[in-house]
């Protein structure tokens, strides 16, 4: 069985081996286990709004999961008040597992908290929706979704 130190140390490995400037980098399937192991563990959605409203949300309930848009819509600009809105969920001492659609958005979140001194930001690797296949679908390829791990639909 493996362990929340084991999960961590293979997320860590991750980011010795490709220089991460935050934590590391947890899989769908390790985020879910970190977050169904440790209930202190907080998911931060960077999604707008309007992602998780049309296209789902994991279906982890607060206050382990919580909605920081990284990009506003519409407009896909900066969101001004992001570190803002972190601090008002999270600890900068809180293991924190940052999720976008496919894994972009959310990297840029965790280095962006881990400069700020949040102390364990970890992204999460392919993202809600994955990448996109031949076809150009996502929820085909990886991400949360594809893993079958919960979520709730649009």
């Amino acid at each position: 069985m493996t362990t929340i130190t084991d999960t961590l140390t293979a997320a860590q490995q991750r980011n010795t081996n490709n220089t991460l400037p935050y934590a590391g980098a947890v899989t769908p399937q390790e985020a879910y286990a970190l977050l169904q192991a440790d209930s202190n563990i907080k998911l931060i959605d960077v999604r707008t709004h309007a992602e998780r409203d049309w296209v789902g949300r994991v279906a982890i309930a607060e206050p382990q999961y919580a909605c920081v848009q990284w990009n506003l819509y519409p407009g896909g600009v900066a969101n001004p008040d992001f570190l803002d809105q972190l601090a008002q969920v999270a600890s900068k001492e809180t293991t924190l597992l940052f999720l976008c659609r496919s894994g972009v958005r959310s990297r840029h979140a965790a280095k962006l908290a881990t400069q700020h001194g949040y102390l364990a930001c970890y992204d999460i690797l392919e993202g809600f929706e994955g990448d996109k296949d031949a076809r150009g679908h996502r929820k085909t390829v990886g991400g949360w979704c594809y893993a079958g791990l919960p979520w709730v639909g649009a």
